[in-house]
């Protein structure tokens, strides 16, 4: 199927992994145990998880054969490279760092300063959004499908901001974190700004970005137009689907926490204790009863 993408060796995204790898591993088995308390854990299971995961997800997006056939043949191919670059490894990259990292990364002095100014959600949301209109502008995404330089400072100008954009949401200070209902508020809006791009995309006449419509070998028999229309799709659908999805999760998770459980009838699996038998602190008779009966005036003008 992709018998004649030729198969080329990207020595610098190997580099970098490998690079980001070692760092990490070296944060946490070397300058952990001195940044936790005593007892704490330095990473956990889940640190570990979203930090493989973003590393192959990394690595997916910028090696073969996704970064060749983005590059050289499908713009639809290029939108999930983006997609994943900006939607999928910066939050687990943020996911995998701990607080203590963090802290140790950015200090507490002019670089704390710098990145909590740039990370407030009103800051964020612009700078992750004007990167979004720019890496449409269609000179410049000619310009970098021929010159690599201009590709990866594109890639690095995405990945930034939307390392930013996230930091609200899943960062690792609490203090830059944003309430439930203001992050669904935000990546609400984090969906609208999209839709201009991906729009032009779909209804646009004739081919956008002039490479993809020059090639003579169609990958899987897809014409430029419908590459096109198919690229505006996923930026939308897609990307808005995933927003989205996680707004929902959000949502339930914080407003629906426990509506189950207080609007539920049934019995419990344990049955109370004053309802076993044996097991009241005083047992009712029906001398009691009696008792109680008779001890009980009669209510005026009854006979």
């Amino acid at each position: 199927m992709l018998s004649f993408v030729e198969y080329t060796f990207h020595l610098e995204v190997w580099l970098l992994i490998g690079f980001l790898a070692a760092a990490y591993v070296y944060m946490v088995k070397v300058i952990g145990p001195k940044a936790v308390a005593h007892g704490q854990p330095v990473v956990t299971k889940r640190h570990w998880i979203a930090f493989g995961s973003a590393m192959f997800l990394l690595w997916l997006a910028s090696d073969w054969p996704m970064h060749d056939v983005a590059e050289g043949y499908l713009y639809s191919v290029h939108m999930l490279q983006h997609m994943i670059l900006s939607y999928f490894v910066p939050p687990l990259a943020l996911l995998a760092t701990p607080t203590w990292l963090m802290r140790v990364l950015i200090g507490q002095g002019r670089l704390y300063g710098t990145v909590r100014w740039f990370a407030r959600p009103v800051t964020a949301a612009v700078i992750f959004n004007a990167s979004v209109m720019i890496i449409h502008i269609p000179g410049l995404v000619n310009l970098s499908v021929s010159n690599p330089f201009v590709h990866y400072l594109l890639h690095v100008m995405v990945v930034t901001a939307s390392l930013l954009m996230w930091m609200p949401v899943l960062g690792p200070l609490p203090e830059l974190r944003i309430g439930p209902l203001a992050t669904s508020i935000y990546l609400f809006l984090q969906s609208v700004v999209p839709t201009v791009p991906a729009g032009w995309l779909v209804f646009a006449e004739g081919v956008v970005y002039a490479p993809y419509g020059e090639q003579t070998l169609r990958l899987w028999g897809m014409d430029a137009t419908t590459d096109q229309q198919l690229a505006g799709a996923v930026m939308k659908v897609a990307g808005g689907l995933y927003l989205w999805g996680i707004i929902v999760y959000v949502f339930f998770t914080r407003f629906a926490t426990g509506y189950r459980s207080e609007h539920n009838y049934r019995r419990g699996s344990q049955m109370p204790d004053a309802e076993i038998v044996g097991h009241d602190e005083v047992p009712l008779t029906t001398g009691d009863m009696e008792r109680e009966f008779a001890q009980t005036p009669a209510a005026p003008g009854s006979d």
